[in-house]
């Protein structure tokens, strides 16, 4: 819980601070000061043009909203993320004393930070496509094997046995070890990058497993991708390395203490989430750009260097790695692998008519996302009873859905008719063996079952099957038809089970055959390969799901290899994203929405106009003197959860009542844990402290928990001392006036990366501070809580 913002329970009696309304628009100033003597209708009034119509009650003073969220299955708490720069007298100090030489040992440090990001990024991603193609190609070889000898039910068994236990493998270890793995990742990435710190989501054991039951869900068959989880993987593996070591296990390492802060954690997790989709897609450009546009929420030109280098080296280890397996010496991983679909063969020619069934199909990419966000919705939030109810409801649904897609996967290709392989065929018709496109399944020799290509098969090379080229007749509409309708709908009932799992595949693979069907059916007039329009397809819906443009144009175009093919992708992408947001938000921040993670937009709402920073702000507000007593200081941490709290010297210690600035939990605890505490109530200079402690022992703790208030003892002699405060106290915080328009507020507190924004008055002879403004304060609920009708005057 951020700002000054008490749990229910511990709520003293409101004690208003002096502030007057200020509205715009339809909303008319009252002349008078609004305390909390007064009446509500006194202090609002919504007009309209024939007078007073409706008052827009103010009906709480404490922000209740937005305090928790759901990661995994969980309930935690929310706090926000430190990203301001603490300007106290140590910081000062530390930033004065340093030498060129631990300057250049920064940047350094940095550089080989992002280096190691990436090699271990590009390791872990080989790794898993190393395991999944030898789990899964074990398990299709093995019921192949049964099938060729006629032993189906024994097949099937094998097969459903196999994705039944690798799947409750990935089930259990992600319920009992770590439930925020569960899922993508990618929302919890970038409510990270947003300044959300969610409980767990970048743990030691979230990597752990993260990495594993990916692969173990990747194997059993399931409708997911290991693209999402990639990019969570990278981000685990960013702030493992930026933790500066761990005082727990006696690990610290000084040189690493530069980077125990969040603001350069959060820098090497936005390298991470660009290297986890290299390393997901082959794709250096496309990680950059996706960091770019979905997931960082603050941008700079040094930032875009790093995610660029650690793309890059990302892309030189899958390289060298995938070249030393094409020698045959990684098993069955070679042929398949790493997703890498070269369509640059086929040299696309389109004409006007293609260029109306791109259009086409952009609008059928727009009306199939946003169908699939709305009803991934419905389902995630009916998922979230099953899953709450504990770890074994959690495994047996995920068993659930591994037998449907073990039933679908093995069945529906019974129900395909048996095609005769085409005489020109590039590849061998019936294929022996996993990675190819002419499975035979129960067919007779000469034939293949489409169907079974597609099915039976990893995910992909089951997208191969769909973009390779020259296969016009390769799959026939019945079968398209088939494919896309089971996909469709196990990837909404897969995705929300304890597996990690990304929606990027399932996504691809709909969208890709949907495309094929309409290349089919306009292949008497259209100079388009089906390959060509499975790729658009495939953009369509990613665009209609997940409303990126530039990152997947440009992923897209990195797997294919296919520069010639851009303008088409670029014009359906931007179709599908503008007929899908019609409907409803990106599936990313859909999901966001649904945990409950207090995601600040880049933009204000419009209601947010019609007030000003006083308006929001919660009480009661408690603030400390430069000088404060021990005493104070503990009660006040013991009763509250606030992470800032505003100082304020009074005569004697000033001439009149001064803002000084604001101190941090967290300093609190670090100083009261030194118990440099005086017997008189005097102002000194800070020399005491500044020779007790140093810059770093300020610094943020990494995944070990830092002091807490109630690991601390004091003597009664110790509570009546006193603490100076003013060498911890940052004296720049940002402030706003408190008839700042609301909306001017929420995009400078956004773009500025804040945790706290002091609100001051705008008149003389009141107190310094009116309150404080923290991410909570923005949240739609909270303002709706305050004034139920505010959004009746948009």
């Amino acid at each position: 819980m951020d700002g000054n913002h008490l749990p229910p329970s511990q709520q003293p009696p409101p004690a208003q601070p002096e502030r007057r309304s200020s509205f715009n628009y339809d909303i008319e100033s009252t002349d008078a000061a609004w305390r909390g003597t007064h009446t509500a209708s006194e202090a609002l009034m919504r007009y309209d043009d024939d007078g007073p119509r409706e008052p827009l009650l103010r009906k709480r003073t404490t922000n209740t909203t937005s305090q928790i969220a759901i990661v995994g299955a969980n309930v935690c708490p929310i706090e926000s993320l430190d990203y301001e720069i603490v300007e106290n007298d140590l910081i000062k100090q530390d930033w004065r004393s340093r030498k060129k030489q631990q300057i250049f040992q920064y940047i350094v440090l940095k550089w080989s930070l992002v280096l190691l990001i990436g090699l271990c990024t590009g390791l872990v991603g080989f790794f898993n496509n190393l395991a999944v193609e030898n789990i899964a190609g074990f398990k299709l070889l093995l019921t192949s094997d049964l099938m060729l000898q006629k032993r189906y039910f024994t097949a099937f068994l094998a097969y459903g046995g196999c994705n039944l236990v690798l799947a409750a493998s990935a089930a259990a270890i992600c319920a009992y070890i770590a439930p925020a793995a569960a899922g993508s990742g990618i929302p919890e990435v970038k409510a990270y990058l947003n300044g959300i710190d969610a409980y767990a989501i970048l743990a030691p054991s979230t990597l752990f497993v993260k990495i594993f039951g990916s692969i173990l869900g990747v194997s059993a068959g399931f409708v997911l991708g290991k693209e999402g989880p990639m990019v969570h993987t990278g981000a685990c593996i960013a702030n493992l390395l930026g933790q500066g070591g761990s005082r727990k296990y006696h690990l610290t390492c000084n040189w690493l203490r530069y980077f125990k802060n969040d603001r350069d954690r959060r820098d090497l997790i936005t390298c991470g989430s660009a290297a986890g989709v290299a390393a997901a897609f082959r794709a250096p450009v496309g990680g950059v750009l996706f960091a770019l546009e979905e997931a960082a929420s603050w941008w700079r030109s040094a930032l875009l260097w790093r995610t660029f280098f650690t793309t890059a080296v990302v892309a030189v280890v899958l390289r060298g790695l995938i070249g030393f397996c094409r020698s045959g010496k990684c098993g069955l991983f070679g042929q398949g692998g790493l997703i890498m679909f070269d369509l640059s063969a086929t040299i696309p020619t389109y004409s006007a008519q293609d260029v109306v069934a791109i259009i086409v199909l952009g609008i059928i990419g727009g009306v199939f996302g946003g169908l699939f966000n709305f009803l991934l919705d419905k389902i995630l939030r009916a998922y979230s009873f099953i899953n709450e109810k504990g770890a074994p409801y959690k495994i047996l649904l995920t068993i659930t859905i591994s037998i449907i897609t073990s039933a679908c996967s093995y069945g529906l290709p019974w129900l395909a008719p048996c095609t005769p392989c085409p005489a020109d065929a590039v590849e061998q018709c019936p294929s022996i063996g996993r990675s190819t496109n002419y499975k035979n399944f129960q067919c007779p020799p000469g034939h293949y079952n489409g169907l079974a290509s597609l099915f039976f098969n990893t995910n992909d090379d089951a997208i191969r099957n769909l973009f390779s080229s020259g296969t016009e007749k390769e799959f026939q509409m019945s079968t398209l038809f088939v494919f896309f309708t089971a996909i469709y709908c196990l990837g909404l009932v897969t995705y929300g089970i304890a597996v990690p799992s990304g929606l990027f595949i399932p996504v691809i693979l709909a969208g890709a055959t949907y495309g094929r069907i309409v290349g089919t059916l306009l292949g008497p007039i259209s100079d388009l390969d089906p390959g060509l329009f499975a790729l658009l397809g495939a953009a369509s819906f990613l665009g209609g799901t997940m409303r990126m443009t530039v990152s997947v144009c440009v992923i897209l175009l990195e797997l294919t290899n296919d520069l010639l093919m851009l303008p088409l992708v670029m014009l359906v992408l931007l179709i599908s994203k503008t007929i899908a947001d019609s409907f409803s938000k990106g599936v990313y921040d859909q999901i966001i929405v649904m945990k409950g993670m207090p995601f600040l937009e880049a933009h204000a709402e419009p209601y947010m106009r019609h007030l000003v920073a006083g308006d929001v702000v919660s009480g009661p507000l408690i603030s400390f003197s430069g000088v404060e007593r021990v005493g104070n200081i503990v009660q006040a941490l013991r009763i509250t959860g606030h992470n800032g709290f505003p100082v304020v010297d009074e005569p004697p210690l000033s001439e009149a009542p001064e803002l000084v600035g604001l101190v941090l939990r967290s300093h609190l605890l670090v100083l009261l844990k030194g118990k440099g505490f005086m017997k008189d109530k005097v102002k000194t200079s800070g020399s005491f402290v500044l020779k007790k402690f140093g810059a770093f022992d300020f610094a943020k703790a990494g995944s070990g928990k830092g002091p807490k208030i109630e690991d601390l003892d004091f003597t009664d002699e110790e509570m009546d001392m006193y603490v100076d405060l003013h060498p911890i106290t940052n004296t720049s915080p940002y402030t706003v006036v408190e008839t700042m328009s609301l909306a001017k507020a929420a995009v400078l507190f956004r773009a500025l990366g804040l945790r706290h924004l002091l609100v001051v008055p705008k008149t003389p002879g009141r107190p310094p501070i009116v309150g404080i403004l923290t991410r909570h304060d923005f949240m739609p609920e909270h303002i709706h809580g305050l004034f139920p009708n505010v959004h009746k005057s948009h």
